[in-house]
Formats: structure tokens, sequence, C-alpha cells
């Protein structure tokens, strides 16, 4: 995956506490096993005044004039603020593929739930979890006219705004490593992979038997 070192995008404010996962991507759409498509189905619940289903087209169905992603002022919007609890419920990796292949590369919340945020990192997308007060300083910062911008610096763990805006954010070191060397699940095992290829010669050598085929 492409490395994160800095960012900048535009803040689509999603004003909800406990956005599942369900939310994010609806199940129907979880029959697809090909890992990119989802984008279109991002929220589709909420994004669509119809039912979703796999194969729709999704450019002939009505939209919500109420729901964010729908707003002009967002369009090409590629940071998603919302509230506490962002990405609970399951632990689909499909909700990280839909907002990465929907534009988002940053998601700022009060809190995400765990096993959504390790998805995100495994995937590119940079989850940020700041205070309830620098979340509302954001959404009071993103309901004007004009849309907001702002800077995710990762190696300074900062987000900057052009009104002088300056938040610090923590990230575990090892997220923070993966994510500036672009480095995923595989990418780490293969940088094992003499290591690896080292103890399967050996376990072999001295366990032959492991090796042989079945017979039944």
């Amino acid at each position: 995956m492409p490395p994160f070192t800095t960012f900048t995008g535009i803040v689509a404010p999603l004003d909800r506490d406990d956005v599942d996962t369900d939310a994010i991507i609806p199940k129907q759409f979880m029959k697809s096993i090909a890992r990119t498509g989802f984008g279109p189905n991002l929220f589709d619940a909420w994004r669509y005044l119809d039912v979703g289903e796999p194969g729709m087209d999704n450019t002939a169905r009505p939209k919500n004039p109420d729901f964010v992603l729908n707003d002009p002022r967002y369009a090409g919007a590629s940071i998603l603020l919302a509230r506490r609890n962002f990405g609970c419920g399951s632990s689909r990796e499909h909700a990280p593929w839909a907002l990465l292949q929907a534009g988002f590369k940053v998601i700022i919340a009060s809190s995400f739930a765990d096993i959504f945020m390790g998805n995100c990192s495994k995937n590119g997308i940079l989850a940020i979890a700041l205070g309830d007060g620098a979340v509302d300083g954001l959404f009071a910062r993103a309901g004007f006219e004009a849309p907001l911008s702002l800077r995710v610096d990762l190696e300074q763990q900062c987000v900057s705004g052009e009104d002088g805006l300056r938040l610090p954010f923590a990230i575990s070191p090892f997220v923070k490593a993966n994510l500036l060397a672009g480095s995923d699940d595989i990418a780490l095992s293969l940088a094992h992979a003499d290591e690896i290829k080292a103890f399967e010669e050996r376990r072999h050598a001295r366990q032959p038997w492991l090796a042989r085929p079945l017979h039944v």
C-alpha cells in the first residue's frame, strides 16, 4: 500500500455516534469476494432513498438530500469526521475497503472500535482519535458554507488548519511505522522471507514425515 506521510483534504462531517460497520457497508454487499467496487455503496442505507442491492446502477438511484455525502459542499471529501465509537459492530474488513474506495484516507472521531481501527491501518487509512472537545471544535468549523480543509502530518502526529488550528494526536508506534513505510501484513511477512524459508528447511530436515502426503 502507498506510504502515508502527510495528507491534505476536505472534511465531511458525519455528526453521529456509534456508526457501525453495517451502516458503513450493508451486509448485502458482502456477497462479493473481490476487494473492489464497494465505494459507491458506502453508507448505502443513508445515502440513497431506495434499498440497494449488488449490481444496481447507483447513478440512477434517488439520493437522500439530507445526507452529508450528498451535500455539494463536501464533494470530493477525503477526511471523514465522526463522533464516538466509530466502526463498532462486526469485524468486516469491507468497511475500510468501502471508505478507502470512496476516497477517504483519514477518519477523525472521538473513539473507534478496536478491530475497525486495526483494519483501517492495515489498509492505509489513518484513524485519528481526538478528545470530545477537539472533535466538537472541528464540527463547528466544518459546518460553515466554505468546506473545512485540514492537513494531517503523520510524522509530527498533528492535524492542522489554515486558521492556525493545531491538534496533536496519539498513535501506536507500530502502526505509525507501518503507515509511514506503506507496509501491510503481507509486506511485514515478506520482510522475513529468508528467515521463514530457513525455518521451513530446518523443520523439514528434522520432521520429514510432515511433508509426506496422507493416504486415506
